[in-house]
């Protein structure tokens, strides 16, 4: 079997797109029937073609900076966004261009910094940004009750705004969320109550930016820092002596990852890789240039290095596993497809517009502090699960 190293050596760029409106794109979600979808900076949701990148419909409807997408596990046909604007919202893909189809709230100075689908698709949960300067909460919907389905909240876990909630991927139960006050908190939800539900507390000395499950059993947890650290945790040594840290770095960009002593700018997130078993890790230079790295207990390790695709900071990526693709999106407004032996086709945008680049100075929205003017929250919803 051809191993990831030599899968990641192959890939080249086959298609390349941009919108017609310049735009930062944000995240991406994979349809494996055959979709894309990605958020935008301008509170837009663009569907594209999974292999040609042709743009197929979009959503428009959110008021606010777009906190990711995410395609039902079960009903393929059903695509979530969450948002500042304090609604997670549900799309029907078959009718691009239509009203959301549900649409979920909780109290009115609630602002959705994340938000994730568990396995079962059953529950959905809402990490918040900072309320009053006091208050972040963990929101709890059930996507199968008609009006929203309002569970309850946790209130108690995190004192600032919540970057990353992440759903396991095998246990419904199982909840990761990270925060900018440092800490990655795990829950087991099956226990109901916050307090009785907190599992584990890990501290990663700095704002947490994205948190992924990642190993055989998906037992580790990998958290990069908005200052590029990387902490990679073994959370099966949680009820030994043995530590739980795997590796970890305070700032990966002191890392040399290249022949030429060379290393990355910035960190854009990470992916186990369930074939491969492997945890991929995408670091980028400010230019475009994409590294593909290897995460394990010697640190990190350079696989693969991309060029001539992006002009500006990447935002975004995920590998699909069926097509061996990788698919990269950004600040220059590029969703490029890389696959095995690909050949270019553009597939929208004039070639020579593609090197946008800070220039068009557009609201990136990387996870800043916000001020609100929202009265103090007077009622409190208790959780249960």
């Amino acid at each position: 079997m051809e191993g990831l190293e030599e899968k990641l050596k192959g890939l080249s760029i086959a298609r390349r797109s941009r919108p017609d409106e310049p735009t930062y794109l944000l995240d991406v979600a994979l349809q494996p029937a055959g979709l894309l979808a990605v958020s935008c900076s301008n509170f837009t949701i663009h569907l594209h073609n999974k292999d040609t990148l042709s743009p197929v419909g979009e959503y428009r409807g959110h008021s606010g900076p777009l906190c990711g997408v995410v395609f039902s596990h079960t009903s393929p046909d059903i695509l979530y966004s969450g948002s500042a604007d304090g609604t997670v919202r549900g799309w029907d893909v078959r009718r691009p261009g239509t009203d959301a189809v549900q649409v979920f709230k909780s109290n009115p100075s609630h602002r959705y910094s994340s938000f994730d689908l568990s396995c079962s698709d059953t529950l959905l949960c809402g990490g918040t940004e900072q309320v009053n300067d006091e208050d972040s909460f963990l929101v709890f919907w059930d996507v199968r009750k008609p009006g929203g389905g309002l569970l309850g909240v946790y209130s108690e876990s995190h004192s600032d705004d919540i970057t990353q909630v992440t759903f396991h991927p095998r246990d419904k139960d199982r909840l990761a969320s990270g925060s900018t006050d440092g800490l990655v908190n795990v829950f087991d939800l099956s226990r109901g109550a916050e307090e009785e539900a907190l599992l584990s507390t890990c501290n990663s000395d700095s704002s947490a930016g994205s948190v992924c499950w990642s190993g055989a059993n998906y037992t580790q947890l990998l958290c990069l820092s908005h200052d590029e650290g990387l902490h990679l945790w073994d959370l099966s040594q949680l009820d030994t002596d043995e530590p739980l840290t795997i590796f970890s770095t305070s700032d990966a960009r002191s890392l040399t990852l290249t022949p030429d002593g060379g290393g990355v700018d910035y960190l854009v997130g990470g992916r186990w890789l369930e074939e491969a078993q492997k945890l991929l890790v995408v670091g980028g230079k400010n230019s475009g240039e994409l590294h593909l790295m290897e995460c394990d207990d010697g640190g990190l390790r350079l696989l693969r290095s991309l060029e001539g695709g992006h002009a500006s900071t990447v935002r975004c990526f995920l590998w699909d596993a069926a097509e061996e693709a990788l698919v990269t999106a950004g600040e220059d407004a590029q969703l490029l497809l890389w696959k095995p032996g690909g050949e270019e086709v553009l597939t929208s945008g004039k070639r020579e517009s593609m090197k946008s680049d800070s220039a068009l100075k557009l609201k990136s929205r990387p996870h800043k502090k916000h001020g609100y003017q929202t009265e103090k929250k007077s009622e409190n919803i208790s959780s249960k699960q």
